[in-house]
């Protein structure tokens, strides 16, 4: 029965009615049960002559999903507003809003809290919020200090080595981890050292492999395993060019192996390869280079070499041998000094030996008669990379009229091309290139540079290799014989195709 429009209700015979127990009580509104609007319209207006439809299950799915949506939403615009201070600092009135702990608003609140202590640890909440700028201030401050001691003209060069183990993989090799940390000493130092110290410890990697389930060792191993040994040596210094060249061929030759074959057996092929590629391509290359070199020395002669090189050093003891009376002339350099221990070995094998550092060479170059030296590498515009200095060493010989000639495996030849040594360089530590006490007679205090990076508009560059251009080299002395630098990358691409 319907009331008329006219007609209003009283409102105790409204209250009667509700209270009356032969009424149904209706469930209480829910987001899926909403309330019917026709039986308030008891107290209001009469109802509508149709009634809405039931609402189905897809629709309700769909309220719902729309609810947790807002409430998401409402969520991460709570998250990014400012964080009050604790109750405690408030004082004894904030106490009055807090909400007892069994209350649908305290567990609200709590959930609130729980996603403000998240966004601050640094967890998910804290995605599209910045860090306060109290803290920023230190870690900008060291950034901007960091690079106004760098020289930015070799800024792209790294510059930080790896003096310790923390953070390095576990599938890192034993024999690689000591390497790395020996090569980052100086330790293990000279391109044909550290080639074959690196080969030697890959060697070790390939016999304690063992190929994981689901893949094979050609591609586990070229892949995964020997990059990742790679990469830590990388970390602790860039690698030489004749290490390059090695691993590159060795990851050529292991993915040669057949997948048929057998690991114990592909594995004793691989190592068996690594030692005939020592022996042939540095050992015995470096015999022949040294045997053709020592027929360029004469009796009387005065031998300039400048640093270390491991193949000079086994041509003057040669020629020393063979009978030839000469003289050495040993020009050496911070901070390494490399030049010391040629020198103290080549006197203990009875040579003549004068040792002298690089800023007395416009002097010594007076009675040279041949200058050899060694090489990092040989690029393929006939330019030679080496030691930082030997450029000079080479400049003021051929000033002189004098032969310069280097002794260089093909190894240690690169189809690169370099113009400067601004481009590819590597950067050893600034400290490096400070003394730990002052070397004056007067003051034996502490090194005027020991504060360095206190002093402002001070920079400490430690580069170290030069290239020394082609016009200021004679010849170039390889396995392969003599041949001018012109003849480099004919040279490599004979010796990478065989």
């Amino acid at each position: 029965m319907t009331v008329p429009e006219k007609i209003a209700v009283p409102e105790k015979i409204a209250e009667s009615m509700e209270l009356s127990p032969k009424i149904t009580k209706l469930p209480k509104p829910t987001d899926s049960n909403p309330p019917n609007n026709s039986l308030i319209s008891i107290s209001k207006s009469p109802p509508p002559p149709d009634s809405q439809p039931e609402m189905t299950n897809a629709e309700k799915k769909r309220l719902k999903q729309a609810e947790k949506q807002a409430q998401r939403e409402k969520k991460k615009q709570e998250s990014n507003v400012k964080i009050p201070s604790s109750p405690a600092a408030k004082g004894p009135d904030a106490s009055k809003g807090q909400q007892k702990p069994g209350t649908p608003k305290a567990k609200a609140q709590s959930t609130h809290d729980v996603s403000q202590s998240t966004s601050i640890s640094g967890g998910p909440a804290n995605a599209g919020q910045t860090v306060p700028q109290s803290r920023d201030v230190p870690s900008i401050s060291k950034e901007q200090e960091k690079a106004k001691k760098q020289v930015a003209l070799f800024g792209h060069l790294q510059e930080q080595r790896r003096t310790s183990l923390s953070g390095v993989s576990k599938d890192v090799h034993p024999a690689i981890l000591a390497l790395g940390l020996q090569m980052s000493s100086y330790i293990i130092c000279g391109s044909n050292a550290r080639c074959v110290a690196t080969l030697l410890a890959l060697k070790q990697v390939i016999e304690s492999y063992t190929t994981p389930p689901g893949t094979t060792l050609t591609r586990h191993l070229t892949s995964h395993h020997i990059p990742t040994q790679v990469g830590y040596l990388v970390s602790c210094r860039p690698l030489s060019t004749s290490t390059a060249n090695a691993i590159r061929w060795l990851k050529l030759l292991v993915s040669q192996v057949d997948i048929d074959t057998p690991e114990v057996e592909a594995k004793a092929e691989l190592c068996e390869a690594i030692d005939l590629f020592i022996k042939e391509r540095i050992t015995l290359a470096d015999r022949v280079i040294a045997k053709t070199a020592m027929e360029k020395i004469k009796n009387g002669d005065v031998i300039l070499t400048y640093a270390k090189s491991s193949i000079v050093q086994q041509t003057l003891m040669g020629a020393y041998d063979s009978g030839i009376k000469f003289r050495v002339i040993v020009a050496d350099t911070r901070p390494l000094f490399e030049g010391k221990n040629l020198a103290r070995e080549l006197a203990h094998h009875g040579l003549e030996v004068q040792y002298t550092l690089l800023h007395g060479i416009s002097h010594i170059v007076k009675d040279v008669t041949k200058v050899f030296l060694g090489a990092h590498a040989m690029m393929s515009n006939g330019r030679l990379y080496s030691r930082v200095g030997t450029a000079i060493v080479a400049m003021m010989a051929t000033e002189r009229n004098v032969p310069v000639i280097v002794c260089c495996e093909s190894l240690k030849f690169t189809e690169q091309v370099a113009l400067d040594s601004i481009v590819k360089n590597e950067l050893a530590p600034p400290e490096e290139l400070i003394t730990s006490s002052s070397s004056s007679a007067n003051n034996k205090g502490p090194s005027p540079l020991s504060n360095w990076r206190e002093v402002p508009n001070l920079q400490i560059l430690n580069i170290m290799y030069d290239v020394t251009p082609a016009e200021f080299i004679t010849m170039v002395i390889t396995e392969y014989g003599s041949l001018p630098p012109s003849s480099v990358p004919v040279v490599h691409r004979l010796s990478t195709d065989t």
